[in-house]
């Protein structure tokens, strides 16, 4: 299986007014392979939100290699690591970041036009993806005039416009409903073969996390099996 992603010994600290010092990641290492889930579970403040945005050249590391099909993406440049950002990556948070000015479809076709893509097309892509999510009726509302489950459809369409390798999840379900919830998974299951996308999820809810194919735990700033 070809990997996309390996992460080798990652070590991440944060220095904290009152308690000095505080290691949240201390040594993690992963491999995620193309078109599998992975889910890591883990309580609030133990890491899985830092590991994220290291993946995503959010944040830096301490120490440690993160690979990206083979090149050490933490050696990247800002310019670069916009670009893989951009072409190569998805973002789904549990606060979807629509923006309230914009349509729904013209949240979902923001990351094409970045890309370079015309508007006609970026447009045509996004009805697609909107569609795909049961939102071709919902095209032209603005966030505040769909509902939660709505809002995260719209963000999950908007993180997958540019057809990216690998879609990261942060706590994706964590401001729904259980109906909502269910929803939302069952979309992510089946974003897999559907895109050819590798999905990397990090949530507190073990039910949800069941759903990929590795589960894994954040513990004491490493990930362990379950």
């Amino acid at each position: 299986m070809n990997s996309l992603l390996t992460i080798t010994d990652v070590k991440k600290s944060f220095t904290a007014p009152e308690n000095g010092v505080v290691r949240v990641l201390n040594g993690v290492n992963l491999q995620i392979n193309q078109k599998t889930i992975t889910s890591i579970i883990g309580s609030s403040g133990s890491g899985k939100s830092t590991l994220l945005h290291i993946i995503g050249g959010l944040d830096q590391v301490d120490s440690g290699v993160v690979e990206w099909k083979g090149d050490d993406i933490t050696r990247w440049d800002d310019e670069k690591m916009a670009t893989f950002r951009n072409n190569e990556m998805g973002f789904i948070f549990q606060f979807h970041h629509l923006l309230p000015e914009f349509s729904a479809i013209e949240n979902v076709m923001i990351p094409a036009i970045i890309q370079g893509k015309s508007e006609k097309e970026s447009n045509r892509l996004a009805k697609e993806l909107l569609d795909e999510f049961g939102l071709s009726h919902r095209t032209e509302h603005r966030p505040n005039q769909l509902s939660g489950g709505e809002q995260q459809r719209v963000a999950m369409a908007r993180a997958l416009i540019n057809k990216p390798a690998l879609l990261l999840a942060d706590e994706p379900t964590g401001n729904l409903d259980e109906k909502n919830s269910t929803t939302v998974l069952n979309h992510l299951l089946t974003l897999r073969d559907r895109f050819n996308v590798s999905i990397l999820m990090v949530t507190h809810d073990k039910s949800i996390a069941e759903g990929g194919d590795f589960v894994y735990e954040m513990t004491d700033g490493k990930l362990l099996s379950v």
